[in-house]
């Protein structure tokens, strides 16, 4: 049986291996705004929820896509939202949008238009840096978006008490290639690792279709979402399909994105400037004199943070007031506006809103009827006239909300992170089938190349799906340009103009012509073009080559090939023998691939003769690789020059704010202790018994020389200087107050040691009567170990009672403890010595019974004997094996 269980507990052990660990990896994903960023987490840490929000430092769950700069200070989120009526000039919204744009576009359909008073210059690269506090230092939108990213990325960690890399960002459907490529390079920028972009929709599709069965037949969700500064619509057919799980056939769900239309001009932002628009004729028309408030960034700033929450209420209510105090030259602005007067405003919103819609059911050939649901996403979604405009087009009387409006896209995106995620596995899965949003073509151009329908084609339809790769060749002879670009003019990115996006030069190939003409080429060279549509939606040439075949005549020995098969009935074949086919494919094959048997073809064979040589055309493949240099048109990436730089600017941003915060963290502290410590002083009466009248007022005037100081010099003083200051409050107040702790914490520690001295005697007691087995000297030792506690105990209070209550204890609470700690554990390892086993005698066997056991004196057997020496029992005089087995009990199992 003991062979049984050491066998079952070697199975154990090495199940428990192969089993899987608890994963603690996490990943996040952020759903990145016009105006907010929202985070989600993804961690199978024990104790936390699988997926979930991670709040920001107000306790809100998405946080202000803003930076500021202040006074020196960058602030992110909250805290630069905070100075957005006061410096609206500093505080830089629309971060993401900015990327990819060409200068003049931001500045006439971005900032003007929004009436966003930044200071904004032109760079190298044709796009807009915003210039900061009029000086030299400028940031580009990637630096900026990278700013709200390492916020977001903050969050996510602070959250999950984790770090985390890996990301999954969330793009609106309308961005194109500089856009994705900048927001990359932002991401990367802040550290972190993106495992994908994603569509908005796409990850609004999963959060849908997560918890859904689609087994029972397919359905098509039109997915509306409209933001801060644009709107979509995108069709999405769910359907679910059978697949084999250990050994069992389960149903999949999965979807697949059909199609997807926007107007990325049209947002709530809109409507809340139809109202800026309106209040502020009627605050020009109040002053007068041809006064025009549309000039003052600070009385526009305040007044469209009013607006925001007048078009809020106007969702629940039929009338909404404003109030803006001292909105300019301390003159306040308060007005009424109603639901009908707002919705006049915004008439011909309405009818745009509906642009997507019509557009996703005109090209996909569905009826009304087929689909199957409408979701809502987006912030302003939640504008009756908007549900009421698409109800009437749809032809229903409700829309579907099951989506939480705000959170859909990033918790959708979330789980989307996690099943890129190698740390990650989810239970619960949903394939995911999404498309590029535009189409693209290639189109090569360069010496001698003649134009046709190979030169430009078009490599990715629209919709195709993602991740994809493409090939391409053409025959041609010399270096050419490779051009990306939009399949469609009329389909293109906001703010681009020009189809092509990037430039490749492709060389080496001129070069390859000349190496191998003179050879004899079997077919012309080959430009082989490898392209890729990634994950994140983005197009690229990723790698080309040339392809070279060559015919040549080679001499190649000729011999007398003998077959040699053991198994055959005639030991020698000739090669005459042999048919032609055999003969070939051997030759060929030794050719080719060099390849001889030592033991058949060796030299000294007698079987093989040499009859001199013969020419043979042999076939060769080259692939040489060529060169790719890429160039962008149009807006374009970051240099490596350019992200290095910027990659140190974030960094020292960093640095500084973390300095920052643990500066006001101390100077909190501070101003606490300084509080604290001053209430105790007046109200705390046992303070006279361990304290002096003279001890405590100069306390009180070093508390209150700090104070002083706190609040003048101390304003723009370093986090060293309060924590210096501190300190030196503690040096002071520490001593005073250990010894008020100690005035009831000493007398406690003395009665607890008393107490348990006393309940140790019993214990000693118990152990010589009942446990007769346990040894005297860890017994005296315990008993010896007491007596000397509470001679020092009896010596310690002695003293205590002789010195001042306002002097240094003679003994503390925390000696007491750790006296009385050591003794229990020494009493604790002796109650676990166990009781010794009786001993059984085993019966004695006559000297025939242990002869025909094969057993010696000693009452082991020859076998267990030889055993022991390492010595065989094969020719030993005792039983055989059989002999010994036969005379074992029934029943008993031999492992």
């Amino acid at each position: 049986m003991s062979a049984i269980f050491v066998r079952l507990l070697s199975a154990v052990a090495v199940l428990l291996v192969l089993l899987p660990k608890p994963s603690h990896s996490a990943v996040l994903s952020v759903d990145l705004g016009s105006e907010w960023a929202k985070v989600a987490v993804v961690n199978l840490k024990p104790g936390q929820s699988p997926i979930s929000i991670a709040i920001n430092e107000m306790s809100k769950r998405k946080s202000p896509a803003l930076v500021a700069f202040q006074g020196g200070d960058r602030l992110i989120g909250e805290e630069a939202a905070g100075l957005v009526a006061r410096y609206p000039d500093r505080v830089y919204s629309l971060v993401r949008d900015l990327i990819g744009k060409p200068y003049n576009y931001v500045k006439e359909k971005l900032l003007e238009r929004m009436y966003l008073p930044f200071d904004i210059v032109e760079d190298s690269r044709g796009v807009a840096g915003i210039r900061i506090d009029g000086g030299v230092t400028v940031y580009s939108a990637e630096e900026l978006t990278a700013m709200v990213l390492g916020y977001a990325l903050r969050l996510a960690e602070f959250h999950a008490k984790v770090p985390i890399k890996d990301t999954v960002i969330t793009v609106p459907p309308y961005f194109g290639q500089a856009e994705r490529k900048g927001l990359l390079q932002a991401a990367q920028l802040a550290g972190m690792n993106v495992l994908s972009l994603i569509n908005e929709h796409s990850g609004a599709a999963i959060q849908y279709g997560i918890d859904k069965n689609f087994s029972n037949g397919s359905r098509h969700v039109i997915f509306y979402d409209m933001g801060a500064t644009s709107t979509y619509a995108a069709l999405a057919c769910f359907s679910a399909y059978n697949a084999k799980e250990y050994g069992k056939t389960v149903s999949i769900n999965q979807f697949q994105v059909k199609d997807v239309r926007w107007d990325p001009q049209l947002g709530g932002q809109d409507m809340e400037l139809r109202l800026v628009e309106y209040f502020a004729d009627e605050f020009n028309s109040q002053l007068g004199n041809g006064f025009n408030v549309r000039n003052s960034p600070k009385a526009m700033a305040k007044l469209k943070k009013q607006v925001k929450r007048t078009k809020e209420i106007l969702s629940a209510n039929t009338m909404a007031p404003i109030s803006v105090e001292s909105l300019y030259d301390d003159r306040d602005f308060r007005s009424t506006i109603t639901r009908e007067k707002f919705e006049e405003l915004c008439d011909d919103l309405w009818k745009r809103s509906l642009i997507p819609v019509k557009e996703v059911i005109e090209h996909s050939g569905l009826k009304l009827d087929e689909i199957h649901a409408v979701e809502l996403i987006g912030g302003a979604t939640r504008v009756p006239k908007l549900q009421a405009t698409l109800q009437e087009f749809i032809g229903r009387n409700d829309l579907d909300k099951h989506l939480d409006a705000d959170e859909a896209t990033v918790l959708g995106a979330a789980l989307h992170a996690a099943n890129l995620s190698d740390g990650i596995k989810l239970n619960r899965k949903l394939g995911m089938l999404d498309g590029s949003s535009y189409g693209f073509v290639f189109e090569l151009d360069g010496p001698d190349l003649l134009k046709d329908e190979n030169t430009r084609q078009v490599l990715v339809p629209r919709m195709k799906k993602l991740p994809s790769k493409m090939f391409r060749s053409i025959i041609h002879n010399k270096d050419f340009d490779v051009s990306l670009a939009y399949e469609s003019e009329e389909l293109l990115p906001p703010g681009i103009f020009s189809p092509v996006f990037v430039q490749y030069t492709v060389s080496g190939l001129a070069d390859a012509t000349e190496k191998y003409a003179s050879r004899n080429l079997s077919a012309p060279i080959k430009a082989n073009l490898h392209f890729s549509l990634s994950r994140s939606g983005i197009f690229s040439l990723d790698r080309a080559d040339a392809t070279v075949e060559i015919s040549e005549w080679v001499e190649v020995p000729k011999k007398n090939l003998t077959v040699v098969n053991s198994t055959s009935a005639s030991p020698n074949i000739s090669v005459d023998a042999v048919p032609q086919n055999i003969s070939e494919s051997v030759e060929s094959f030794q050719m080719d691939g060099g390849i001889t048997n030592s033991s058949n073809n060796s030299a000294n064979d007698e079987s093989t003769s040499d009859l001199g040589t013969e020419k043979k055309l042999k076939k060769r493949t080259f692939r040489v690789p060529l060169k790719i240099i890429e160039k962008a048109v149009g807006p374009g990436m970051l240099s490596k020059e350019a992200f290095v730089e910027a990659k140190g600017k974030l960094e020292a941003l960093d640095k500084k704010d973390a300095e920052r915060k643990q500066t006001a963290e101390l100077k909190n502290n501070l101003e606490g202790y300084i509080y604290a410590t001053k209430e105790k002083l007046e109200s705390l009466e046992e303070l006279e018994k361990v304290s002096s009248s003279q001890e405590r007022q100069s306390f009180i005037e070093k508390l209150d020389e700090v104070q002083d100081w706190l609040y003048t010099d101390g304003e723009d003083a370093s986090a060293t200087e309060f924590q210096e200051r501190l300190d030196l409050l503690k040096s002071i107040g520490g001593p005073i107050f250990f010894r008020l702790n100690e005035l009831t914490a000493r007398p406690a520690a003395s009665e607890h040691v008393r107490r348990y001295l006393s309940e140790l005697e019993q214990i000693v007691h118990g152990w010589e009567t009942n446990k007769s087995w346990l040894p005297k000297e860890r017994i005296d030792e315990v008993v010896k170990d007491a007596e000397e506690v509470k001679v020092w105990l009896d010596q310690k209070e002695a003293e205590q009672k002789k010195i001042s209550s306002f002097s240094t204890p003679a003994f503390t609470s925390e000696e007491v403890y750790g006296k009385v700690f050591d003794l229990q554990e020494k009493v604790a390892s002796i109650n676990k010595i166990p009781k010794p086993k009786p001993k059984v005698e085993k019966p004695k066997k006559n000297e025939t019974e242990g002869n025909s056991d094969g057993k010696d004196e000693s009452g082991s057997s020859s076998e267990e004997t030889a055993s022991q020496n390492g010595q065989t029992t094969e020719n030993s005089d005792r039983p055989t094996h059989e002999t010994a087995d036969s005379q074992q009990p029934e029943g008993h199992d031999e492992l």
